[in-house]
């Protein structure tokens, strides 16, 4: 039995490896050119998922762009040229990293402006809450209205 089901899994592996890049034939590649494949398609968004890279994606786009990887790195362009013309044709939404300026300072930026406003809003909430207490309110002044209370009740 242990036999067959590694017969299988050995018959089925070059599936799921194709799979991966969506039926791109790689072979063509040396060793240093796909290791800069798999690194450039790592660091690409897939825009059809947003949330996945072109290399975890299965999205027809995400394999057209794993294709245009494929062809510029054949072509010996350099990581940051083929970064450059998928900016140009996709948009900084590309990159998981998008650069810093003046259209991305919001999301660079704001999860701390987010922050900062909690902050405020919880400073400005526990300073009204202090001033609300009464002036004067002491322990043993709670202990004796603890036992007036006690009295009164039957």
């Amino acid at each position: 039995m242990r036999v067959w089901i590694a017969a299988l899994f050995w018959l089925c592996t070059p599936l799921f490896a194709q799979t991966q890049t969506g039926f791109l034939d790689l072979s063509d590649m040396s060793r240093a050119q796909l290791q800069r494949y798999q690194a450039l398609t790592m660091e690409l968004r897939c825009l059809v998922c947003q949330n996945q890279s072109i290399a975890d994606s299965n999205a027809e786009l995400a394999q057209d762009m794993r294709k245009l990887v494929h062809e510029q790195i054949m072509q010996g362009r350099s990581d940051a040229q083929i970064k450059d013309y998928l900016i140009a044709r996709y948009g900084d939404f590309v990159l998981y990293r998008p650069p810093v300026k003046a259209s991305t300072w919001l999301l660079w930026f704001g999860p701390f402006g987010l922050l900062l406003m909690g902050l405020a809003t919880v400073v400005v909430i526990s300073r009204r809450r202090a001033r609300a207490r009464p002036v004067g309110a002491r322990a043993d002044d709670a202990e004796r209205l603890k036992k007036l209370l006690d009295k009164e009740a039957p």
